[in-house]
């Protein structure tokens, strides 16, 4: 769905540019939309139109950032990659549920509280088929702030941030995911490098045996 529209879009730029060198603008992205919902009627049944409109504007920054040299050529999308689609509008958190235009409720695992006004919520899909969703929330004036006090934060190795407000100190211990699993991982590189070891000897005792018989 998606996917399809900025396809489209980003061909006709490109073609756009070979006979022109220059780029369509976002009126002309938004422009598509009509021909293309006459054309694909599930487009306008089945697709939210705050979607596709955000597709063009996605588009349109890709290339800015693209001509700007902030980032590399938009790439065509694969419905075999990651794909994601994102609402600017109009998505609520219903109880431990997230509420979609033109889906419905969609039961959801929250990591943390949801706070403030839900703005844009942007749903990704793995090429496993698991789908996570991006919560971007507005607070309003002074929510979540540290009541005018200002934070000095150290970072180090034994803690891994040490926070100071003037009146009390925080400490945030450090993890170490990577020294935890050290051990772990070596034993498990180098199991797979006997593995491997295994694997191209007997490779190579067969393509010697081949080659004999050939010769023979």
């Amino acid at each position: 769905m998606r996917s399809g529209y900025w396809n489209y879009a980003l061909n006709a730029c490109i073609q756009r540019y070979k006979e022109t060198g220059k780029s369509l603008k976002l009126s002309v992205y938004k422009a598509y939309l009509p021909q293309l919902k006459v054309e694909y009627p599930w487009l306008k049944d089945d697709c939210y139109s705050a979607v596709l409109q955000c597709v063009a504007i996605n588009l349109n920054k890709a290339y800015t950032n693209f001509f700007e040299g902030r980032a590399k050529f938009p790439r065509f999308k694969s419905k075999h990659h990651k794909q994601s689609i994102q609402y600017p509008q109009n998505v609520k958190v219903v109880g431990d549920c997230l509420e979609v235009p033109k889906i419905g409720v969609i039961k959801a695992v929250f990591h943390r509280l949801i706070e403030g006004k839900v703005k844009t919520v942007t749903i990704s899909k793995t090429p496993t088929d698991k789908y996570f969703a991006s919560i971007l929330c507005e607070l309003e004036d002074g929510a979540g702030t540290t009541g005018g006090k200002t934070l000095g934060i150290d970072l180090g190795i034994k803690d891994f941030a040490i926070v100071h407000d003037g009146e009390q100190v925080t400490k945030h211990s450090n993890p170490k995911h990577l020294k935890r699993h050290e051990k772990n991982l070596a034993r498990k590189q180098k199991k797979f490098a006997r593995v491997e070891t295994r694997c191209l000897k007997r490779l190579y005792k067969e393509v010697t045996q081949e080659t004999s018989i050939k010769n023979y």
